[in-house]
C-alpha cells in the first residue's frame, strides 16, 4: 500500500468513528421510493447493513476460514446477520477505500483473522487499529501464529508518521491481550474451529443488542 493510500484509509476510517453514533440508527431505515409505471409507489431497500466485519490477509484465509464463517454466520442467523467480507461484498465498481470504511463503521463485531503473512499488509493493520479506534467488540482468531508473533514489521515502522506507528503498536498490543480462538492449520479441526467463532460472535451481537 502507497503511504498517500495509506494516510486515506486513516482519516476516513477516523471520520467515520466520529459519526457512527449519528448515522448508525437511521441506516437501518433508510429508504429509497420511486413512482412505478403504475402510477403507484415502489419501495426500494437500501444497501445491506453490516453486522460483522472480517479484518483478514487474502492470500492466507479468504478461501478457507473468513468464507466459511462468512457463510456460517448468514445460515446460523437465518440471514439476519450480515457479514462484510472484501471478496464477497464489494462489486466491480466499489470503490474499495469507502466500501470497507462503511463496513467498519456499521458493524457491531469485527472478527481479526492474524494469519502468516497478516503483518505483510498494511491495508489489515490500518484497518485493526481504526477497528480499536471505533471502540468496535474485536474477536481475535490466531491461525497458524501465536499471538506473540503480532509484532509491527520494522518495514512499516521505517515507512510511517511516529503517530501512525503508535496507532499500530497499540492495535496489536490489544489483539495479542485479547482472548480469541486459536488454530493449528496443521493438526486443528476448520469445521470446529468456523463454529466456535460463530458462535461466539452470534453471542457478542446479542450482547451488544439487548443493551441498546
Amino acid at each position: 500500500m502507497s503511504s498517500s493510500l495509506a494516510a486515506r484509509l486513516n482519516a476516513e476510517a477516523e471520520a467515520a468513528a466520529t459519526t457512527e453514533n449519528n448515522d448508525s440508527s437511521s441506516a437501518d431505515a433508510r429508504r429509497v421510493v420511486s413512482s412505478s409505471s403504475a402510477g403507484g409507489a415502489e419501495e426500494v431497500k437500501a444497501p445491506p447493513h453490516y453486522d460483522v466485519f472480517i479484518n483478514h490477509r487474502g492470500v492466507d484465509s479468504r478461501h478457507t476460514v473468513a468464507r466459511l464463517l462468512h457463510d456460517r454466520l448468514l445460515q446460523l442467523s437465518g440471514g439476519r446477520v450480515r457479514t462484510f467480507l472484501d471478496s464477497m461484498s464489494l462489486r466491480p465498481g466499489d470503490r474499495l477505500v469507502e466500501g470497507i470504511n462503511e463496513g467498519m463503521r456499521q458493524c457491531k463485531v469485527a472478527v481479526a483473522i492474524f494469519s502468516e503473512h497478516y503483518l505483510d499488509s498494511e491495508f489489515c493493520i490500518h484497518e485493526l487499529a481504526a477497528l480499536l479506534e471505533a471502540r468496535k467488540v474485536i474477536v481475535p482468531i490466531f491461525y497458524g501464529v501465536k499471538p506473540s508473533a503480532l509484532v509491527l514489521p520494522q518495514a512499516v515502522v521505517d515507512t510511517h508518521a511516529p503517530r501512525d506507528v503508535e496507532r499500530f503498536r497499540v492495535a496489536l498490543r490489544e489483539a495479542r491481550y485479547t482472548v480469541g480462538l486459536a488454530y493449528d492449520p496443521a493438526t486443528g479441526d476448520l469445521a470446529e474451529l468456523v463454529s466456535a467463532a460463530a458462535n461466539t460472535v452470534m453471542q457478542r451481537i446479542e450482547q451488544i443488542e439487548s443493551v441498546r
